[in-house]
């Protein structure tokens, strides 16, 4: 029977709980810095009353707005593109010689593990060398290749874990491989391929340091509000900052029930 000690216990408590303090006290300090502004009365510092006006003024911001419908359209077409090859790539891993599958996996992976810089760099280069004007189109290749590694280990995983019995069992029953792709393979993986694409859909979505080397005249949130920070702090980026959060929060935690569900299936 293994002795209890209450000291290290209570130790491990403390050192979690200042952890966890580091990690999320500015996180809250910049949510309720976005409905209580520092304010200077008679030379002393203190806290306005409360108000939303931070985040009217964000709506009533055209650049940060069209800076996030950007974000938006390159994390979702970004996602939905490597949910794709990451498919693609995770069969072609099951199906092939062990030696081909694991070329093949490191080639996808390579792009995600190398250094930001090093990848937004190689990639500046190999759009210039075909000739392709840097913009929207670039930034989500660059985008995909960045994230596919992501989607591909989550959808890889659930695959290997079906084994082939359920594909076999399909086929002898007369179901083509289409059909059995669809009615059988596809909704047992359903919960890794939701926690998958919602996963890269927040890791595009605030991707910075590839992004400035192809994003070219196009500007992404991430790169607007680096800007803004480099010319002036306004009260409008904290009410971003929360909201951009609590999306955050909420992702995480659906993509936290995905992984439940797929383990209960």
């Amino acid at each position: 029977m293994k002795q209890k000690a209450p000291f290290l216990d209570a130790l491990l408590g403390l050192v979690a709980g200042v952890g966890l303090i580091a990690l999320y006290a500015p996180l809250l300090a910049t949510a309720a810095l976005s409905f209580f502004q520092i304010v200077r009365v008679r030379g002393k510092l203190g806290f306005a009353p409360f108000s939303l006006d931070p985040y009217v003024a964000l709506l009533a911001n055209g650049e940060i707005l069209a800076a996030l419908s950007t974000s938006l359209v390159v994390a979702t077409m970004s996602s939905l593109l490597a949910l794709v090859l990451a498919l693609m790539f995770a069969f072609y891993f099951v199906s092939a010689r062990r030696g081909l599958g694991i070329a093949m996996q490191t080639m996808v992976f390579l792009p995600f593990l190398l250094p930001p810089i090093i990848t937004g760099l190689s990639l500046l280069i190999a759009f210039r060398e075909i000739d392709l004007g840097r913009g929207l189109v670039t930034i989500i290749i660059a985008h995909v290749v960045f994230i596919v590694p992501v989607v591909y280990r989550t959808v890889l995983v659930r695959l290997q874990l079906l084994g082939s019995s359920l594909t076999e069992a399909s086929l002898d029953l007369g179901a083509s491989r289409v059909q059995t792709l669809r009615y059988v393979i596809l909704p047992q993986m359903r919960p890794a391929l939701i926690s998958g694409v919602l996963l890269a859909f927040a890791i595009s979505f605030d991707e910075t340091l590839i992004t400035l080397f192809v994003a070219g005249s196009q500007t992404t949130l991430p790169i607007r509000l680096w800007a803004m920070m480099r010319v002036g702090f306004v009260p409008e980026i904290n009410a971003l900052a929360t909201l951009i959060f609590l999306c955050t929060a909420a992702i995480t935690f659906a993509i936290g029930l995905m992984q439940r569900a797929g383990e209960r299936v």
